[in-house]
């Protein structure tokens, strides 16, 4: 695949990630130029599918760009890039429309615009959520995968998982830095593969398994974030990570997630107390009540369970009758029901959990990187949508709206020549001999940033963990050096690289906003700006090559 002087229009793009914004990329990409999309598990685990509320589209006689925009800022808490939310509120009727043609099966009402069941969730002023009952992401995940599959110029490659990017500096070119294509983990042959690409698209999703508990799939390690950070590319917002408020609590499911929907249709949150009594909490912390953005909800739930001294709070939908639950939250009222729980007649035991990344690497509206010929998309990316905090569902939108830019942009940029790209060399290196350390920094990293980087923090935890970090970095560093690549390792080393601006973009923030809550710095600022992380050229590297000089 690797031949000198091919001009890069006979390379496919890769794209890294089968999720909604690289099967929507993929799928709007194929008509004119072969993709190949990595999903290093099997196609089916992409956070997508866990999706359950639905996805923003403005399409209602009582909605309107404006309403959305201001709903966006509301949330964002004063750092939403107001040309981006408005330039994804007006693409939302497309969007849903691009997805039913697709063959998504979104709840119907006769009555609704374009024949759809419009729901409401926390921080939207009207009912403007398109949804497949409660399993939203699941039903556009198969429709869009099902699409690529029929696709003849989509390759789908399951259980291979990028190592790192190939840039113009490994290459030891003395032209601008560009992307040339990924070194890929082929993990059932046990093998790197060098992958040329005229563009490279990241579309990994975000970071959640950096906590012990999380709403996310296994799939949710900051591949892309880590290995943009690693080329050189800006990275924004990191500090600010969403902690979903309703994740169900249970010993056996612990990341089964209570979709904000169940709220909007009138779920109360109560706290557990003395003999069987519970009660309602959220009126005292916020007048929107059980509506209230995420955040808000989050840390309430948070200062109840101190408080009170309680391991969950309970989300009590029993009033909302048997007959509604079934119809609008099967999958929910299914789930739960298997491991005991009733929802029409017991209340939900349910905690928060790290649900969504806000900040990403830095792209415009197009998708484009700083990093020519690299893209990102998604749950990867900051474009200034989400600000400080992510408003419910604009995050599926967020992916089919850029998704859709970023495939136009590809198609209309000038395609590289392609230089000779060098093998991925272990000749150095051995087979791990003790898998068992990788486990243990696995642990240790995601229960030190659940107690030290979580829902409230002080600088003190901060420093803590950043200095803990440091220490791990050197350990999966060393460890990486001397032995041959294998996923656990990988995924470690990008979690600990995400930790690491997590917690220097959370000390560079000096005030309280959105999801960043610090009880050093309680009030909020009167102006504040982005975080934005420029990593200095000096560590800059285009690739690891089996011996640890880029980790």
């Amino acid at each position: 695949m690797t031949v000198e002087g091919l001009n890069g229009a006979d390379a496919p793009v890769v794209v890294i990630g089968a999720g909604l914004a690289g099967l929507t990329t993929a799928l709007q990409l194929a008509d004119h130029m072969p993709v190949v999309v990595l999903a290093k598990r099997s196609l089916s685990e992409a956070a997508t599918a866990w999706a359950q509320g639905g996805i923003v589209g403005v399409l209602g006689a009582d909605d309107s760009i404006e309403s959305h925009v201001r709903d966006t800022q509301d949330a964002g808490a004063g750092l939403v890039d107001e040309q981006t939310a408005r330039f994804i509120a007006e693409n939302s009727a497309q969007a849903i429309q691009w997805l039913v043609e697709q063959g998504v099966a979104f709840s119907e009402d006769p009555d609704g615009p374009l024949g759809l069941h419009l729901t409401k969730e926390g921080g939207h002023a009207v009912r403007r959520i398109a949804h497949a009952a409660d399993a939203t992401g699941l039903a556009i995940h198969q429709a869009l995968l099902k699409a690529a599959r029929a696709h003849p110029r989509i390759t789908l490659r399951e259980r291979w998982m990028a190592v790192d990017l190939i840039t113009s500096r490994l290459l030891k070119r003395h032209e601008s830095p560009r992307c040339y294509g990924v070194y890929a983990l082929d993990i059932e042959a046990d093998e790197v593969r060098t992958l040329p690409a005229r563009a490279v698209v990241l579309a990994t999703g975000g970071v959640g398994k950096v906590y012990r508990y999380t709403s996310n799939p296994d799939t949710a390690t900051g591949d892309g974030i880590a290995m943009a950070w690693r080329a050189g590319c800006r990275v924004g917002n990191m500090e600010f990570i969403q902690f979903h408020p309703t994740c169900l609590y249970h010993p056996q499911e612990r990341s089964f997630l209570i979709t904000e929907a169940l709220r909007g249709e009138g779920a109360l949150l109560k706290v557990p107390g003395l003999e069987g009594e519970a009660a309602r909490f959220m009126p005292r912390h916020d007048e929107r009540a059980e509506l209230a953005p995420r955040d808000i909800v989050a840390r309430a739930i948070d200062f109840e369970m101190k408080k009170h001294g309680v391991d969950h709070v309970w989300l009590d939908a029993t009033h909302l009758g048997e007959a509604f639950l079934k119809e609008h939250f099967p999958t929910i009222h299914a789930r739960c029901g298997a491991l005991g729980i009733d929802i029409a007649r017991q209340p939900i035991p349910v905690v928060p959990a790290a649900h969504y990344t806000c900040g990403g690497v830095v792209t415009d509206l197009l998708g484009r990187t700083d990093l020519p010929g690299l893209y990102a998309v998604g749950e990867a990316t900051y474009t200034g949508l989400h600000g400080a905090n992510r408003l419910a569902s604009n995050s599926l939108l967020e992916c089919v709206v850029v998704g859709r830019t970023c495939a136009q942009s590809i198609r209309q940029a000038d395609a590289p020549v392609m230089a000779v790209l060098p093998p991925w060399d272990e000749s150095q290196v051995a087979d791990a001999d003790e898998q068992v350390v990788i486990a243990h920094n696995w642990d240790e990293l995601r229960l030190m940033m659940w107690n030290y980087v979580g829902i409230v923090r002080t600088t003190k935890r901060l420093e803590r963990a950043r200095h803990r970090i440091a220490l791990l970095r050197s350990e999966i560093h060393e460890y990486y050096a001397h032995f041959r690549v294998n996923r656990d390792l990988l995924e470690l080393r990008n979690l600990v690289d995400c930790a690491d601006l997590i917690v220097r973009s959370a000390l560079s923030r000096q005030e309280s906003r959105g999801l960043h809550y610090s009880r050093d710095y309680p009030h909020t600022l009167p102006v504040s700006f982005p975080t934005i992380l420029v990593r200095p050229e000096r560590d800059r590297t285009g690739v690891s090559m089996g011996l640890g000089n880029g980790a």
